[in-house]
């Protein structure tokens, strides 16, 4: 257990764009690990879903007495870290404001950094506000052996994604493929990480991430499967350096009402949130 507090002492003020699956595994991810609560937690959400907000924060109430549902970017003024949580449109809407408004930002959404305006805008408006913008690993791991691996000098990075035919519902994976009627495994996406971001948004996270860590967006070789076979979201990571060569493979179970989502996302942005307060930060 540990407490979220400021480097100035006080108690931490914690915002949240967002109030779906990975939101709700991430509050109660922190009720479970937070000893005492925060200053604030404030959820920014539309009006139209400012009732399943404040049910949301009122289910963790544990983790802050001061409990607020807000509609603009502007009520987050004055808050100490911001989590996104709801996609790469809330990320495009609010990130830029958060980070100019000095507030840290961590981001689940990392497949809209493919867009290079978008990117561009978003660091500018970190150095602006003197703010950091945080990517965690997300469904993933190795992502510091690749950072570390990039440094040493990469030579060539791969990554695929299998998940459950379910899993793909919604993409323009359902126009490659029957995925109600599939026989075994089918790739149906080889291309670059950038392409794959701007193509399977809700899906490519990973390989935004991956890409981010590594070769870029454009050297980054992905590959996109649906698997009957598999009731888990399947990540291998291979990437060669003068370091040396690494192969990496996570079978992570997918959140129980979003198919489309591992459940580890959560727990990521969880720790990145500990991190942010923590005395000592693995």
């Amino acid at each position: 257990m540990t407490s979220l507090r400021h480097r100035g002492g006080r108690d931490m003020t914690l915002g949240l764009i967002g109030y779906g699956t990975i939101a709700t595994e991430l509050l109660a991810t922190l009720q479970r690990e937070v000893q005492a609560p925060l200053a604030r937690l404030v959820c920014l959400a539309r009006p139209e879903g400012a009732a399943r907000a404040t049910a949301l924060l009122d289910r963790h109430a544990a983790l802050a007495t001061d409990r607020r549902v807000v509609h603009r970017t502007t009520d987050l003024a004055g808050l100490d870290l911001v989590v996104e949580c709801a996609g790469q449109d809330a990320l495009r809407a609010h990130g830029p404001a958060v980070l100019t408004a000095g507030i840290d930002l961590i981001v689940a959404s990392v497949g809209a950094l493919a867009d290079d305006a978008f990117h561009t805008a978003l660091r500018d408006a970190a150095v602006h506000g003197h703010a950091r913008i945080h990517l965690p690993a997300g469904a993933v791991g190795g992502i510091d052996a690749l950072k570390a691996a990039q440094l040493a000098g990469l030579d060539d990075v791969l990554y695929r994604g299998r998940k459950p035919p379910a899993a793909w519902k919604g993409t323009p994976a359902e126009n490659l493929l029957d995925l109600d009627d599939l026989d075994g495994p089918r790739v149906f996406f080889t291309g670059s990480a950038g392409e794959a971001a701007r193509s399977y948004p809700k899906n490519a996270n990973v390989a935004a991430i991956v890409a981010l860590a590594g070769l870029g967006f454009d050297a980054t070789r992905v590959e996109l499967a649906a698997d009957p076979a598999i009731a888990r979201n399947v990540h291998e990571i291979e990437f060669r350096s003068r370091a040396g060569t690494v192969a990496i493979r996570i079978e992570n179970a997918p959140a129980p009402d979003n198919p489309r989502t591992s459940l580890g996302t959560a727990h990521s942005l969880a720790r990145a949130v500990l991190n942010a307060t923590a005395p000592l930060v693995i």
